[in-house]
C-alpha cells in the first residue's frame, strides 16, 4: 500500500543516489571549502546527509509499522 509516509521514506532513500549519480552537478573545483575542492567536500557532505536521511527513513518506517500493527489489532486482524 502506497501512503504519503512511504513516499517520503522512498524519497529519503533515493535522494543520495540521485545526488551522487548526477556527477555533472558537482564535477568542479570551486567553491573550495578550507582549501578542499568542491568535488571532494560535496561528496563528504553527502555522507552525512545520507546518514541523516536514512535515520529519518528508519524512524518513519518504524512509526508506520507500529501504526499498521495497532490498526490491525483494532480491526481484529482483518487485512484490508
Amino acid at each position: 500500500m502506497v501512503t504519503p509516509v512511504r513516499v517520503v521514506i522512498a524519497l529519503c532513500l533515493f535522494a543520495p543516489f540521485v545526488a551522487m549519480l548526477w556527477v555533472g552537478s558537482y564535477a568542479k573545483t570551486d567553491p573550495a571549502l578550507m582549501g578542499i575542492p568542491f568535488f571532494y567536500w560535496y561528496q563528504m557532505a553527502w555522507v552525512l546527509i545520507s546518514t541523516a536521511l536514512t535515520a529519518v527513513a528508519y524512524v518513519l518506517w518504524q512509526r508506520d509499522q507500529r501504526a499498521r500493527k495497532s490498526q490491525r489489532s483494532t480491526d481484529g486482524g482483518v487485512a484490508k
